[in-house]
């Protein structure tokens, strides 16, 4: 058993980003201040998008790139029961349906054959997730979008730094929406960016971050003088701090090296797991590669005398720090209380009862990764069939 705990995902902060930070506290600006754009123009040049509007946390991304689709009353979004809620209920949250679509068996994300088949005269739009940081189908989820005309929001919250058959992941959609959270692959502590190459989404993205509130004369109904400002619509304080924006561009210069490291790590585990008939490792699409946001196992329960609850709390006991992504939204009791209660998706419920993330951060040594390798071998050779 290891003698200090290893968490699933965990921040790597250096000298570099409180020396940032540390510069900006001693600043005129701690917020709305000149951090923002030049975080923004940064990330946008990142993942080889026009646009990028920083905000302060992932879940306002999702809501604020619903809010610029249009989402209201009586639209149905098409979203995976695999993810975190936020994907979701940023849906609701403009008054829209979230609709839920099945996953591809072998990648785990959304499966286009599974969005054709739940599409209505009410679908709007479409959000696929890029689960642990593999990229979706966005050939055929494209596809779709265009023979409906639907605008397709990626959550990639898991994806900094992923990329699709030589896109980056952040460059392909209406929207692509980000999150910095500390267990992400870059952290501003909390905070998000939404990236888009439409200048007409750019500019209602700035507006609803902001209130609804603008200075910008082009816009205003009237010009009473410098002071002088309007609210167009209804908007959220959702903005981020010069604080949060100079750590996420000082850690944004890292980023390479963390997903070097990642990728490192998968190697490792990948090799330790790949002939054990015990569970299965993560299958990667081919022409993509993956930000590796989480690193799932499959159990293979029918070789195993045990359950998933079991193998986790026994890793648990060994200071291994796992965790499961994700219930199904639809299962969550507020969903099944308001509509949800007859959806079913089979090869989401299945993966469900199946899955263990691993640790996986760059700041883990090898013999973390090792530690990590042993027990699992060990915990599963003990309740092999």
């Amino acid at each position: 058993m290891r003698e200090s705990y290893l968490p699933y995902g965990k921040q790597w902060i250096d000298n570099d980003d409180i020396k940032a930070v540390v510069d900006v506290l001693k600043s005129d600006y701690l917020t709305t201040g000149p951090n923002i754009a030049e975080f923004e123009k940064a990330f946008a040049q990142y993942v080889d998008a026009k646009f990028a509007v920083a905000i302060c946390n992932g879940t306002a991304a999702l809501h604020a790139a619903c809010y610029a689709a249009g989402i209201q009353a009586d639209d149905e979004v098409i979203t995976t029961p695999i993810t975190f809620a936020a994907s979701a209920n940023a849906v609701l949250y403009c008054g829209g349906t979230p609709v839920f679509a099945d996953i591809n068996a072998a990648t785990y994300n959304i499966d286009p054959s599974e969005i054709r088949k739940k599409i209505t005269s009410k679908t709007k739009a479409i959000i696929p997730v890029h689960f642990t940081g593999q990229p979706c189908d966005m050939d055929g989820i494209g596809r779709i979008a265009k023979e409906y005309n639907l605008i397709v929001i990626e959550d990639a919250a898991h994806a900094v730094g992923a990329d699709y058959k030589g896109k980056k992941i952040g460059s392909i959609s209406g929207m692509t929406t980000f999150s910095f959270h500390p267990v992400k692959h870059i952290t501003t502590g909390e905070g998000g960016m939404i990236t888009t190459n439409s200048e007409e989404l750019y500019q209602k993205l700035l507006l609803f971050r902001s209130h609804g509130i603008t200075r910008d004369k082009a816009k205003m109904h009237s010009n009473q003088g410098s002071w002088y400002y309007e609210q167009l619509d209804l908007g959220y304080n959702y903005r981020l701090t010069d604080i949060q924006a100079v750590l996420g561009h000082s850690q944004l210069n890292k980023v390479d090296k963390f997903l070097k490291r990642r990728r490192e790590i998968v190697a490792m585990y990948t090799e330790a797991f790949k002939d054990n008939n015990l569970l299965t490792v993560p299958y990667q699409q081919a022409g993509c590669n993956s930000s590796w946001h989480l690193y799932v196992i499959k159990l293979n329960l029918e070789r195993l005398s045990c359950g998933r609850k079991e193998v986790f709390e026994a890793l648990q006991r060994e200071n291994i720090g796992v965790n499961v992504h994700y219930i199904p939204v639809y299962k969550h009791p507020y969903y099944q209380q308001n509509g949800y209660r007859d959806v079913k998706c089979i090869h989401s419920e299945n993966l469900y009862e199946r899955i263990i993330s691993l640790p996986i951060f760059p700041k883990m040594t090898n013999q973390d990764v090792q530690d990590v390798i042993n027990s699992v071998k060990t915990i599963l050779e003990r309740n092999e069939k």
